[in-house]
């Protein structure tokens, strides 16, 4: 499997390369296991495999860990943060070392790794065309895996100064009203379990992933409900096999598991496609399920065929958040049902006022006399 250097020879054997040592120069010194099949190999290198803390290993790798490079010490808390974060989280730090931090940095020792050196390191990123919002996010993992280095150091490190580039605020598409009526027109016209899927979301504001992972166990049509309890993702498949896997694990925040009462639009669709098997998937009606990358695919054809245009899956949670708070929707609720931690990232990021509504509430000033 890519990046754990577990290969098979031309004897027939496994072969698996674990970091040993680093010399005095930084340069990783291997070690290796052989083993008669994969796992065999896998098995016998999980027992060399570095615990995550520099300084609780040997004496000579106490010695040499001030001569480390800064990619050396990225890997080992990559592999500390295994267990003990989701896999989607682990999966997005090692994705910015990999392509961000290792090939820019990765060669340098930790002590060079000063502020001067890492505003460069953002203002190269934002040269090659990242947007300020994955810089940013590229900074952060930068600093906790400082952070990391710092403390299996002998004499620490100081804590980088780092600024963040402004993010520049895109406005979110959210659809009129009459391409909101629209889509809900052709949705309907022919009725499945998948259009069926896109009609709820945009009446509760579920995320894709939500959607994707949501059961029919998961809805009760006496209560009026449905529980948001998982979310679906494609993430790196570190086992043997396809490059990438679909994993269904929990919501993006503990907040995001929550209860989303239905309205009677939704009941009344519920009720139209409830199938018997409690088991089953939404956008199916069986134990098949839908993926994310798949459902924006087929979102895309469908608002092609109904002419609407710039329309990702997120824009319907755009625009059920901006419904709400035209017909007067209670913040705090709105926050609740979305799954968010406050209400300021509900009406920052979410929230989008017609200029019908505007004009309407600058018409109340006239009670005033103003």
């Amino acid at each position: 499997m890519k990046g754990e250097n577990i290969f098979k020879r031309k004897d027939g054997r496994w072969e698996a390369r674990y970091v040993k040592n680093r010399d005095s120069s930084g340069k990783i010194i291997y070690g290796y296991c052989y083993g008669k099949t994969y796992k065999e190999a896998k098995e016998k290198v999980s027992g060399f495999k570095p615990s995550g803390n520099v300084a609780s290993r040997s004496s000579a790798g106490q010695n040499s860990a001030k001569h480390c490079r800064f990619g050396f010490f990225c890997d080992e808390w990559l592999q500390s943060c295994r267990g003990r974060l989701k896999e989607s989280t682990c999966e997005r730090y090692r994705t910015a070392v990999e392509n961000h931090i290792k090939p820019k940095l990765g060669s340098c020792l930790p002590q060079a790794i000063t502020d001067e050196k890492i505003s460069e390191f953002s203002s190269i990123l934002l040269l090659e065309g990242l947007a300020p919002k994955t810089v940013k996010d590229v900074l952060i993992v930068l600093r906790l895996a400082l952070k990391f280095a710092a403390k299996q150091l002998p004499y620490g490190l100081p804590e980088p100064e780092i600024f963040y580039p402004k993010e520049q605020k895109k406005e979110a598409r959210v659809l009129s009203i009459d391409e909101q009526n629209r889509l809900v027109s052709y949705l309907s016209e022919d009725l499945d379990s998948c259009k069926f899927g896109v009609l709820l979301a945009m009446l509760t504001g579920l995320r894709i992933g939500e959607l994707c992972a949501l059961k029919w166990e998961n809805i009760s049509v006496r209560e009026r409900t449905i529980r948001v309890g998982a979310t679906m993702q494609r993430l790196r498949n570190e086992d043997v096999g396809p490059r990438t896997k679909v994993v269904v694990g929990s919501p993006k925040s503990d907040l995001s598991s929550r209860i989303i009462p239905l309205s009677d639009a939704a009941v009344g669709l519920c009720k139209l496609m409830e199938v018997k098997d409690r088991s089953a998937y939404i956008l199916t009606g069986n134990s098949e399920f839908i993926e994310p990358r798949t459902l924006q695919y087929r979102l895309k054809r469908y608002t092609e065929d109904c002419g609407l245009e710039g329309v990702h899956f997120h824009t319907l949670r755009h625009t059920f958040a901006t419904r709400c708070v035209e017909v007067g929707f209670e913040i705090k609720s709105l926050s609740e049902i979305l799954g968010h931690s406050t209400t300021t990232i509900t009406m920052e990021r979410y929230v989008h006022s017609s200029l019908k509504l505007k004009r309407e509430n600058m018409q109340k000033l006239t009670a005033v006399g103003m």
